[in-house]
């Protein structure tokens, strides 16, 4: 036993010898030069991109590598002339078994906070789609005193392991016509990627930003076996999303306001290839709200308006995400819909199936949008809109159904304006000699409902057949209203059972001009009566 114990210590003290010969001699070994050379001519033929970098240094502690410098990967040429990757150091960490015997092997690489734009062109291209093409072979290059660059000859595969340590990730979609988009940053990217045979596994974890919204990868392969470049390697992974409020991620994308928030949580399974992945799954948003700044509200002018838990079924493939059912509701009521959204070639939403049943449109028109419009009641709807991200209201275009069940007109305008048409008609049937209609001497406040078909195009509201109902009258409604602008035109008829009153109504919906015709209701006479009642009329203008 001694005997053995003491062979053990020999081979151990023998190992450690050889290590710390090995240590020493290692700057020696790493002959600057020709690692230059390799590791500038072997990243640039496997990346098919010129590769740079200022200089090598050698460390031995805690790992023996290769230290570069200032090192940059140049972006596709068709998105500019900035690079793809820009790092100060990468090290090329060395195998220690072939070093002891006098070689030089990379095991791991290893980018410390390395910058990575990712943009994504108007036609949907990426920048990183080339990335990895086959390329002919050239002659390595001399390397001279500010270090290594060009294309060369060298192994397909420099590491076997490639490490990302606290990079950051920018996002940038153009537009047609050299415009730009919403920007996003992925910070504390952690990503390891490790070679397996015609294949590599990935995983890591990511905060969008902003956001602050955290990205887990798990279980991730890429197949690379047929692939001819990065973009065509086949992508399966797991990935778990985790936010503590949306709202300005949601801000980069919508803008300031309205400001949806709300906790994020999500499992969603990738498939597909790099350049064109597929991913669904479910997400979730607790305690989602909007809220928005409005003038037309009293203090406090800022309000806002609590949801229900907002679930959905979300896949995404070739730029079109699509949340199908997409469900949550307002105070008691209900609201399901599927939204698709495709961001190339330019943002556009879809909004269809869309059913509200039991919304309580106090909460919604009274409390949050302060609209002087307003009535209560529960609100029914089917319908369904399409629209452009970057202008929602004017290019509003859809169209469905509404019922608003028992309930009362509370908005300020709308109480003026039902006012001056009574008053108005009331005016008139007096000049004729008619009986005044119940209609002045009846409350219109309380209704027992509100049903019509409506159409929106280019963000112009459209109905025909929009019908008031209280026990006291039924008012008809027809015509325009501006969503950008405010601006209405609408031929409106009251009927309080015994005569009609006919009006228009335009111009501004915060003080519209009304006209009620008089031979609407002239009509209504015999004949004799409707020739004195003109007479009498005139004879006031004299």
């Amino acid at each position: 036993m001694r005997h053995a114990l003491t062979w053990v210590l020999i081979g151990l003290a023998a190992v450690v010898v050889l290590a710390t010969a090995a240590i020493i001699a290692l700057p020696r070994l790493v002959e600057t030069a020709r690692v230059q050379s390799l590791i500038a001519s072997g990243a640039a033929q496997a990346l098919g991109r010129p590769v740079k970098f200022q200089s090598l240094s050698v460390t031995v502690l805690p790992y023996p590598a290769a230290r570069l410098h200032e090192l940059e990967i140049a972006d596709d040429a068709a998105f500019g002339a900035g690079p793809f990757i820009r790092l100060d150091t990468a090290d090329f960490r060395l195998k220690l078994a072939p070093l002891l015997r006098g070689r030089v092997e990379f095991a791991t690489l290893v980018l410390k906070e390395p910058r990575i734009a990712l943009i994504q062109g108007a036609d949907g291209r990426w920048n990183f789609a080339s990335l990895g093409s086959a390329r002919e072979p050239a002659a390595a290059p001399r390397p001279s005193s500010r270090g290594g660059g060009g294309v060369g000859a060298a192994p397909g595969t420099l590491v076997s392991r490639i490490i990302v340590d606290k990079g950051v990730v920018t996002y940038e979609s153009r537009a047609a016509g050299g415009g730009h988009r919403a920007r996003y940053r992925l910070e504390g990217v952690d990503l390891a990627l490790t070679s397996a045979p015609g294949a590599m596994s990935l995983a890591g974890a990511a905060r969008v930003m902003p956001g602050d919204i955290v990205i887990r990868i798990t279980d991730g392969t890429l197949g690379l076996s047929g692939a001819r470049s990065l973009a065509e390697a086949s992508l399966r992974a797991g990935l778990a999303i985790d936010g503590k409020d949306v709202r300005p991620a949601v801000a980069a994308a919508w803008g300031a306001e309205p400001a949806i928030a709300g906790a994020l949580s999500g499992r969603l399974t990738v498939s597909g290839t790099v350049a064109r992945p597929h991913a669904a799954g479910e997400i979730e948003v607790q305690g989602p709200s909007v809220t928005r700044t409005s003038r037309d509200c009293a203090e406090p002018r800022r309000r806002t308006l609590p949801l229900s838990a907002m679930k959905a079924t979300v896949t995404w493939d070739d730029g079109r995400l699509v949340l199908q059912p997409l469900s949550t509701g307002v105070g008691g009521g209900s609201v399901t819909t599927k939204l698709a959204a495709t961001a190339i070639p330019a943002t556009t939403a879809e909004v269809s199936d869309l059913v509200v049943k039991g919304v309580p449109l106090e909460r919604v028109l009274v409390d949050f949008l302060c609209e002087g419009y307003a009535v209560s009641g529960p609100l029914d709807l089917t319908g369904g809109f399409t629209f452009a991200v970057g202008d929602p209201v004017r290019t509003l275009v859809g169209g469905g159904r509404l019922r608003v069940g028992a309930g009362k007109v509370v908005g300020a305008r709308a109480l003026t304006l039902l006012s001056d048409l009574v008053r108005l008609g009331t005016g008139v049937t007096s000049v004729l000699g008619l009986d005044v209609p119940r209609v002045a001497t009846s409350s219109p406040l309380e209704f027992e409902s509100i049903v019509g078909t409506y159409e929106v195009r280019g963000g112009v509201v459209t109905t025909r057949d929009l019908l008031y109902t209280s026990r006291a009258m039924k008012v008809k409604v027809a015509g325009d209203y501006a969503l950008a602008t405010g601006q209405v035109s609408f031929d409106v008829v009251v009927d309080d059972g015994r005569r009609q009153l006919q009006a228009k109504v335009t111009g501004p919906a915060a003080s519209p001009a009304i006209r009620v015709a008089p031979a609407a209701i002239i009509r209504q006479l015999d004949p004799e009566k409707a020739e004195r009642s003109l007479k009498d009329l005139l004879k006031k203008f004299r």
